[in-house]
């Protein structure tokens, strides 16, 4: 192995460890401010995922990865603690739609700024342009296949 080949597998090593400790700090912060305001991680998820769009069951079952049965669960509980909205499609009367209730939007935009606060400390020693820069490079992988 080439001394290039070797450099460019510890910098993608030392990135990918880079990846993996940064999602460990955004779930536990996210588990903390779920627990606090009794979500689970899919719960949040769920939530997050609704705050600005309106999803068939379908749609969301494949924003979260989840079979359309176990989201079917979610959205039932969610429903019940009145965070969602379930109707028909009205562009496909057999289709069902989600949408967040106004309690659901409330409790999104305060979950949101909770987890924001929590995780501005850990931006602040970026200056701005490297906290556009990071962003968009995360966008990025986030949009690659």
């Amino acid at each position: 192995m080439s001394q290039q080949s070797r450099d460019e597998r510890r910098d993608q090593n030392a990135l990918i460890d880079a990846l993996a400790q940064t999602a460990f700090v955004v779930t536990a912060v996210l588990g903390r401010v779920g627990l606090e305001h009794d979500l689970s991680l899919t719960q949040l998820r769920m939530l997050g995922v609704l705050r600005d769009r309106r999803l068939r069951m379908s749609g969301l079952a494949s924003f979260l990865g989840l079979e359309k049965s176990t989201l079917s669960g979610l959205v039932d509980r969610a429903l019940a603690r009145g965070l969602v909205e379930r109707s028909a499609d009205p562009d496909d009367r057999r289709a069902v739609v989600v949408t967040l209730s106004a309690r659901g939007a409330e409790l999104a935009a305060g979950v949101f700024a909770e987890v924001s606060e929590q995780l501005l400390p850990l931006l602040a020693s970026l200056e701005p342009a490297d906290q556009r820069r990071l962003s968009a490079l995360l966008a990025g992988l986030l949009a690659s296949p």
